[in-house]
């Protein structure tokens, strides 16, 4: 991130700090040259891109920074930019009106309207589902081949790189180790993995076959299509690779929607309508992972649950009573909600303040010490006198984490807990969950990670466009190629390696691809 901020002069201009050495940018130094005319030559989309997000109206916004600049053609060029990335027809409507992926384009937008030759994304499908992830990419790749631009992407899901990127770049300790096509970079396993970058998972499973079974592969596949020619010479074996899917015994009820109609007025046409009398039943002790595509109501269906949101219709019981007339206080002790932004969970200067202040505020006995366990739990105790706002991203989530617990609820929710994390820390993340079963019961998770879908879930609810389309364990959801295609399901991609190959092959880790698999005689 600060590489790219220097090439489109936020550095130095906007963020000050010792700064050496020369940058130039379309043959000028960019010491010489203002942030707004490097806009112009280094567009730049951010991680937190709804921050560009400005006007009300998408077309107002694609041509606002052309307006900016006194661009007497600045409509127009908002057209073409809306055009350029997929936006076409979306002009008049309202940015609230727009889907998760949606936005993202239209934060791009805006900075394809100023024309530069230099696109640069941070992290651009980090909190996108599947499906709309892979729509960023296809207009990426139709701006760079059909437009001509240069695009960069900060990016940690090398499975993308394979499928879109040309070159990549290794930065290690402040420096560019190398600079390699796409397919040696990512070939190079042992080296990325000490830099705790995860190559595709076919890669990985080629290279395990080479290291532990003397497999004769001449290269390491990067994306499935080399994987089907690679591993053509595998055969399927009959048994079925130990997997971790459990049955939840308990069936006893926590949770009920009864009917519940979730709805909200818009500034034009109809209502909205998030949820038309859903009825569904959660049980204690289920780990249970919600999915589905931007908008299909994930969020909403948590928020419900801990009284943030009220139903329209219908009503919502926890252990039989109904949480309609709950105090929050009461409903705090049996649910607990983590948000996806960690930040938001952060009131105090301190993240000791932070875990021990709804106890501290309940008058519970031993709140010190019950702090100082979470912390130590979690491994916080060294940060314990920190801002949680100016942690690490892991860290952040960790520290979320365990507020979240901390009035030890029948109930956790949580909210996207691996976005925008790089694949080492959301391995940790899933690990730390892990270590929680014995301290939640009952655990909801909505997430777009399949790998975590996979890793950790029981049971898998699927929502589409307010509705449960689809209730049951890995094969049942995955297995179905209806379901993934209607609601933009990317499953893992050893997964999908595995299928390619037998369509009777349902592997969801590296480990269970290469128990499955076999060298044919």
């Amino acid at each position: 991130s600060t590489l790219c901020k220097i090439l489109n002069g936020l550095i130095p201009h906007f963020i000050t700090g010792k700064f050496d050495g020369e940058v130039v940018i379309d043959g000028e130094n960019t010491m010489n040259l203002d942030v707004g005319i490097l806009a112009k030559k280094v567009g730049y989309v951010y991680q937190d891109f709804e921050n560009q997000i400005v006007r009300p109206t998408v077309l107002d916004d694609a041509s606002y920074a052309c307006m900016n600049y006194g661009m007497k053609d600045y409509s127009e060029k908002g057209r073409k930019a809306l055009e350029q990335c997929g936006l076409f027809g979306k002009e008049n409507e309202y940015i609230w009106q727009l889907s998760g992926g949606q936005t993202h384009l239209l934060a791009l937008a805006g900075a394809v309207a100023l024309e530069p030759d230099v696109l640069i994304l941070d992290e651009p499908i980090a909190q996108l589902d599947p499906g709309h992830a892979d729509l960023i990419y296809q207009v990426l790749k139709k701006l760079n081949e059909e437009y001509g631009k240069t695009i960069i992407v900060i990016e940690h899901h090398t499975e993308y790189i394979a499928d879109y990127c040309k070159q990549v770049i290794l930065l290690k300790d402040g420096q560019i180790s190398w600079k390699l096509p796409v397919k040696e970079a990512l070939t190079r396993v042992e080296e990325l993995q000490e830099c705790n970058i995860f190559p595709p998972q076919v890669t990985l499973a080629g290279y395990q076959l080479k290291k532990e079974r003397n497999f004769p592969i001449g290269e390491l596949p990067i994306t499935i299509e080399d994987g089907k020619r690679i591993f053509g010479k595998l055969i399927m074996q009959n048994v079925r690779p130990n997997t971790t899917e459990t049955v939840n015994e308990n069936q006893n009820t926590m949770v009920q929607f009864k009917d519940v109609t979730v709805s909200y007025r818009t500034v034009k046409g109809e209502p909205h309508v998030v949820f038309d009398k859903l009825n569904i039943e959660i049980h204690k002790g289920e780990k249970i992972a919600l999915i589905g595509s931007n908008g299909a109501g994930k969020s909403t269906f948590m928020k419900l649950m801990v009284g943030l949101l009220k139903p329209t219709e219908g009503e919502i019981m926890i252990n039989e009573t109904s949480i309609k007339h709950m105090k929050p206080e009461q409903l705090a002790k049996k649910v607990s909600l983590v948000y996806q932004n960690p930040e938001e969970m952060f009131i105090k200067d301190s993240i000791f303040g932070d875990i021990a202040y709804a106890m501290q505020a309940r008058g519970m006995e031993d709140w010190e010490k019950k702090t100082r366990d979470l912390l130590e739990r979690f491994r916080l105790s060294e940060l314990s006198d920190r801002d949680g706002r100016l942690l690490s991203g892991g860290q952040m989530r960790r520290a979320s984490l365990a507020i979240g617990i901390a009035l030890n609820p029948e109930m956790l929710l949580l909210d996207e807990p691996t976005a925008n994390l790089d694949i080492a820390t959301r391995k940790e993340i899933m690990r730390t969950l892990n270590d929680m079963k014995n301290i939640t019961e009952t655990v909801i998770i909505a997430t777009h990670d399949m790998q975590l879908v996979c890793e950790w879930a029981e049971r898998i609810i699927v929502l589409c466009q307010g509705k449960v389309v689809a209730d049951g364990k890995r094969d049942e959801i995955f297995g179905n190629d209806k379901l993934t295609g209607l609601v933009g399901i990317r499953p893992p991609e050893i997964f999908s390696m595995g299928k390619a190959m037998e369509k009777n092959a349902f592997c969801y880790t590296i480990e269970e691809f290469i128990q499955m698999f076999r060298e044919g005689e």
